[in-house]
């Protein structure tokens, strides 16, 4: 137990050159209590503080705690953002210059927001210690975890004050000082972030974020991407102790949470709700300045998206103010880049949020269960702003009704039905069964109420499966799901019901006559008018407008072709979005544009995402694919992905779904159940528990749906101007501009986004300047010639030279690769979703090693051999190379027609000048002319054999009959014997 009978601090501890005026954080953070018997003015927040032995001891026992903590961090030289990648470790120092240093000229905020963004884990035997800082360095919290309390409890005391650095680094000296005999206090661990708590058969375990990576910014907050996490138990090793079997199970739990990668595609913000779309998020903060609160109270996360939900139960049921110290993540993809329209800067966001519910891979998460949830469920979100100021709010300030502001929201998912395919990788297209028939359709009802409540009324539903096979596959969900939209519909009111468009796009991409990106242009022309967009403003006469309804795309995966058609839709509104802005004249923008170029690769890395996510690979038909641009190479590749998504679902969906099921809460332990692994399906941990059918009230077939979800959405009208300064609703200063960092330009997010401008167009001599307009098409020159009808004809062309350079790309080509670059540089898409490389796959751009190497420690696994050889043939297929010999016998083979004479002589010798000729073919020459059948010879027993062979030929008219001359043969020995008496079963037989 820790002691701090030692410690003795005498007298006040002050420090005249800091200023210690700290009102009270709004984020529930309490006020210190007058003292007994102390004055009126040494209670003031003016007033200096002290810790005493007395102190320290309370927090050891749990009471509330007193004290600061003085925390620097060591930026290193170099870093390629503002602030360090990696949670750099923290100093205990009372230096009244540092201190005066970090809070020079950052009182503003002490009127507003009170965020931590940085977290010290701080360890000694028998406790842990977390210390919170903000933002601005100026504010610290504690909480105290106990590592010795019973394994399925969770044991934290969470102090509700805000301190000084000074009161804090004496309250962690005090700690120290108490804890000499058992080592101390030491660090352990820095992190920019707390996932939650998580325990499998013994104690709980902490995931920590110690790494991440700024990806967008949004009315000046921050969003940033996991890149490194850490998984720390809560207990000693001597409590950890258990027994055997029960300590490989634990083992085996924690090895299946390891093989969750949270690196990728897993995001978090501080101050914004990334959970919730821009217009849900404006019209709450302002339902909460016209109810008089600067801000919403209490967690509004759209718990559907929160992808920690599990980690962050223990929290909220042991915490006073978890999401104080916790904070939620999405998974799914997020990504910026900005149009310079002749300097004037627009930028683009997409932000895809994946539902934890019925989450897993392609073949085992099907259709819906039974309480409305579909697989593959993505929400995307496309903000368009123009960036002539940076926070919500607008000039005044009026609080959050910046007109710069626009967002448009699309959904997918799969076909809210019960059906499912065979996962046993014999065929890459298993057969479509209906599990079960639903006369009403129950869980399509659940799940368009969903989408009703969340996005409001109408719903277009766009199906894109196939309607014609020879062997009925996706026509059988056609023809049900055309059924239940029909059912649902009988009970709608006549402007909400569902707007269905059902089309073969996979057989109009096949097809002549028909062209994909036109049909789908002329469907998005018709939903955005009846969806709308969101676009922010003060009311609706200075140009305020709401999206009611969504856009709903499923094809038969959610993948491939439905992200062609929502790019198309997407690209549409961007057209909308852009003209309410005021930067284009026109609803629409054209292809080949760099608007739409880059707006298109941020879609190409989107559906990569999301399909590595579920699928296993990357797009299989891409947004070139549909258009028919680049065949060739399009095909190939098209190809190597479809085998890899094969290879993906046949081996390696098991356990992306162990590591789902287990990160999700899905499934949790307990005593007496099987194990995850030993589970045949985990069909019950994605749907109801039977015996809860008898007490569930059944659902009304007819009135499925919620009325109030029926409803127009609306944003409410502004409230006066505040009297309180910007800072206390928002504190998107500090984050945005960030006064305690020393940066370069090239540090700065907003300049090393992913920009038009990055790629500035080549003059060509003897041609007009082209126009900087990222809105005029850009055709390259060869274009015309390719879009031309080919010509029946016969070219005759010389063969070229083997050693003749290589030529030089056109000036066309050059400047238009910018167009097949990824948006950001820095964040590829995964190539292995959630589970990690390392586990069960090779990392990007490497080689293989050899199986069988000398210096191998471990012997590889199975698994690892399998993705081993899938790596190796990816790359030699995308990388070709072979080695001289073989070059040269290639070359041989292309070469011979062109050099070997069409008319060959009979002459059997050669001379050396013929020889000399043909060089290298001179033995395939050689041996045309020395082939000659007349003058084969027989050989000397031809004749005999010929004899032989025609006696073989003549045969007998009766063929049972036995002759004289057959009597002497060894065949008809046992004949003979049966002649003389001796019975056939009882001859020996002769082999």
């Amino acid at each position: 137990m820790e002691s701090f009978d030692d410690v003795t601090l005498i007298g006040p501890v002050s420090d005249p050159h800091v200023d210690d005026h700290h009102p009270p954080s709004n984020n529930e953070a309490k006020p210190r209590k007058q003292a007994d018997g102390e004055s009126v003015d040494s209670a003031t927040p003016t007033s200096n503080r002290s810790v005493t032995a007395a102190r320290a001891a309370q927090i050891d026992s749990g009471s509330e705690l007193t004290g600061a903590h003085s925390i620097s961090s060591e930026i290193p030289a170099e870093e390629e953002d503002e602030e360090p990648r990696v949670a750099t470790s923290f100093e205990r120092e009372s230096s009244p210059i540092s201190a005066q240093k970090h809070r020079s000229g950052l009182d503003l905020e002490d009127e507003g927001l009170n965020r931590m963004h940085k977290f010290t884990l701080y360890e000694t035997a028998t406790r842990f210690y977390i210390v919170g800082i903000n933002l601005a360095e100026t504010r610290f919290r504690i909480l105290k975890i106990d590592r010795t309390s019973e394994s399925d409890e969770l044991s934290v005391t969470e102090d509700d004050m805000v301190y000084t650095k000074r009161e804090m680094v004496h309250l962690l000296d005090a700690i120290d000082d108490g804890n000499k005999s058992s080592g101390g206090l030491k660090q352990k661990s820095s992190a920019w972030a707390l996932l939650g708590f998580i325990r499998f058969t013994g104690a709980y375990y902490m995931l920590l974020v110690t790494k991440r990576s700024q990806v967008a910014i949004l009315g000046g907050h921050n969003i940033y991407q996991i890149d490194e996490t850490e998984l720390i138990s809560l207990t000693t090793a001597e409590a950890s102790r258990m027994k055997p079997e029960k300590q490989s199970e634990e083992e085996r739990y924690r090895a299946i949470l390891n093989n969750l990668d949270l690196t990728r595609s897993f995001y978090f913000s501080y101050s914004y709700d990334i959970t919730r779309t821009l217009q849900h998020n404006i019209s709450r903060e302002r339902r909460a300045h016209q109810d008089g609160s600067p801000r919403p109270e209490g967690q509004d996360s759209n718990t559907m998206f929160v992808w920690n939900n599990h980690l962050l139960s223990p929290a909220i049921g042991t915490f006073k103010n978890p999401y104080d110290w916790c904070i939620p993540i999405i998974h799914g993809y997020v990504d910026q880049s900005k149009i310079s329209v002749y300097g004037r800067l627009v930028y683009i966001t997409i932000i895809a949020r994946r539902s934890r519910f019925f989450a897993g891979a392609r073949f085992l998460k099907r259709g819906a269960n039974d309480l409305g949830f579909v697989a593959n469920d993505v929400e995307t979100e496309q903000i368009v702003s123009e960036q002539t100021t940076t926070s919500f709010h607008s000039a005044g300030p009026t609080l959050h009704a910046n007109p710069n502001y626009t967002s448009y929201v699309q959904h997918r998912g799969s076909i809210p039905l019960y059906w499912t395919q065979e996962n046993t990788g014999v065929s890459p297209k298993p057969d479509i069964e209906l599990n079960l028939v639903d006369p009403f359709y129950s869980a399509a009802a659940l799940h368009f109420d969903n989408l009703f409540e969340r996005y409001g009324a109408p719903i277009y539903i766009l199906n894109l499966v196939k309607s014609r096979e020879r062997t009925p596959r996706e026509s059988k969900l056609l023809k049900e799901f055309t059924n239940a939209v029909e059912y649902l519909n009988q009970f709608l009111p006549e402007d909400k019901k569902l707007i269905y468009k059902a089309w073969d796009m996979s057989r109009a991409s096949k097809s002549r006559d028909q062209d994909v990106i036109q049909t789908l242009e002329g469907i998005a022309g018709g939903i955005i008018p009846k969806t709308g967009f969101f676009k922010n403003g003060n009311d609706v006469e200075s140009g305020l407008q709401i999206q009611n309804g969504v856009a709903r795309t499923n094809c038969i995966d959610c993948l491939d072709r439905t992200n062609a058609a929502q790019f198309v839709i997407g690209k549409r509104a961007l057209g909308h979005q852009l003209h309410a802005l005021g930067v284009i004249d026109e609803m629409t923008v054209e292809y080949d544009t760099d608007a739409v170029n880059l707006f298109t690769n941020m879609w190409h890395d989107h559906g990569d995402t999301i399909a590595i996510q579920y699928g296993g690979s990357h797009l299989v038909n891409t947004m070139a694919t549909y258009r028919k641009i680049n065949q060739w190479s399009s095909h190939s590749r098209d190809m190597v992905e479809s085998f890899k998504r094969y290879y993906n679902n046949s081996f390696l969906d098991a356990q992306r779904q162990e590591a789902y099921n287990l990160f999700l809460g899905n499934y949790i332990y307990a005593q007496g159940a099987p194990m995850l692994w030993d589970l045949s399906t985990d069909y019950y941990l994605h749907h109801s528990d039977p015996r809860s059918y008898l007490e569930k009230k059944r659902p009304n077939y007819i009135s499925w749906f919620t009325p109030e979800n029926l409803k127009e959405r609306e944003i409410p009208p502004l409230p006066s101007r505040p009297k309180e300064p910007l800072s206390h609703f928002d504190d998107y200063w500090l984050e945005y501009y960030r006064p305690l960092a020393l940066s370069t330009l090239s540090k700065v997010f907003s300049y090393k986004m992913n920009s038009t401008f990055r790629y500035p167009l080549q003059i060509r001599p003897g041609h007009a300047p082209p126009d900087h307009s990222p809105f005029v098409p850009r055709i390259p020159a060869d274009q015309h010639q390719r879009d031309r009808p080919p010509t029946r004809s016969v070219k005759i062309q010389e063969p070229s030279d083997s050693h003749a350079a290589v030529s030089t790309p056109p000036l066309t080509e050059t400047t238009d690769l910018w167009r097949q670059q990824a948006p950001s540089s820095s964040k590829q898409p995964p190539l292995t979703g959630i589970i990690k490389e390392s586990s069960f796959g090779i990392p990007h751009n490497s080689r293989v090693p050899p199986i069988n190497a000398p210096n191998a420690q471990t012997t590889p696994s199975k698994d690892q051999i399998a993705q081993w050889t899938l790596g190796q043939l990816v790359t030699d297929s995308l990388n070709p190379s072979v080695t001289g010999p073989e070059a040269e016998e290639y070359e041989r083979y292309i070469n011979h027609p062109l050099k070997v004479p069409l008319v060959v002589t009979s002459e059997d010798g050669l001379t050396a000048t013929s020889r000399g000729e043909h060089g290298p073919n001179s033995d395939l020459f050689e041996y045309a002319n020395r082939f000659n059948v007349e003058e084969a010879a027989l050989e000397a027993n031809a004749e005999e054999n010929m004899a032989d062979y025609a006696e073989f030929l003549n045969v007998s008219e009766e063929g049972l009959t036995v002759i004289g001359e057959d009597y002497q043969k060894k065949r008809y020995k046992r004949y003979r014997q049966w002649l003389r008496g001796k019975s056939l079963f009882k001859q020996r037989v002769d082999i």
